[in-house]
């Protein structure tokens, strides 16, 4: 499966997914949410395992959110995993160079995440005046005055001091990070999928605490899914035509 912005390759039963925007430093725009949403909602209907999400190139996981061209339809929650879309199946993160912003959001709600030697984390919204809030919820996932000192200096963390703190769980030389989140992979394509997502789910929904913008998320997830129902369409024809709708759940 390929979209205009995102790859989706699957090998050993492990899906990849790359943001394929080199060129703009895999900046996450309308068009790049929209597609990173569509691959998880792929890999769910699919037999992969597990899934690597990357970014294209060596330069950048990805530099956050493309100024140009924010992400407003749909919204950056929409395509974060745990949020905009549930995914029982592990996710990890292959980063290399820059990972900026809603970037670092991306990787946080993924499961496990290897760093190239050339990867630096950047979290910069208090020096530029702006804040989606879904960072927040680094403090539940990260040392208490680890997660501030990011979330709040906007300070780069470099690959192996982002290891030391448990923002990911090994460095590999710079070219190297999928084949180090592989590693991970083949051990999960062959692990029992049943266990792994009753682990997800645990955690997920009742170990980990979720910020304001998760839970808001996950609101609005639920109210727009309602709004672009079929459902909606036929409650809103049969007003017009003055019969009673017929509602098929879906």
């Amino acid at each position: 499966m390929h979209t205009e912005f995102v790859t989706y390759e699957s090998r050993e039963r492990v899906a990849i997914i790359t943001i394929n925007r080199a060129d703009k430093l895999n900046a996450l725009s309308n068009g790049v949410v929209r597609d990173i949403r569509t691959a998880f909602l792929h890999l769910n209907e699919t037999e992969d395992r597990c899934a690597i999400v990357t970014g294209a190139g060596d330069q950048a996981f990805s530099v956050g959110a493309d100024l140009r061209d924010p992400p407003r339809d749909p919204e950056l929650w929409e395509c974060m995993p745990g949020v905009g879309v549930d995914v029982d199946k592990p996710l990890i993160a292959a980063v290399a160079g820059h990972c900026v912003g809603g970037a670092y959001v991306l990787v946080q709600f993924c499961d496990l995440a290897v760093a190239a030697e050339n990867a630096n984390f950047f979290y910069p919204e208090a020096q530029l005046g702006f804040c989606g809030g879904l960072i927040a919820g680094a403090a539940s996932r990260l040392p208490h005055k680890i997660a501030m000192e990011f979330m709040l200096t906007g300070k780069r963390f470099n690959a192996q001091r982002a290891y030391e703190v448990g923002m990911v769980n090994k460095v590999v030389p710079t070219g190297q990070q999928v084949e180090g989140a592989f590693e991970y992979a083949r051990i999960l394509a062959d692990s029992a999928p049943l266990v792994m997502g009753a682990l997800k789910r645990f955690v997920r929904n009742e170990v980990v605490a979720r910020g304001p913008s998760e839970q808001a998320g996950l609101a609005r997830r639920d109210l727009l899914a309602i709004s672009r129902s079929a459902d909606q369409k036929e409650g809103g024809a049969a007003f017009a035509e003055k019969r009673k709708p017929v509602f098929r759940g879906r």
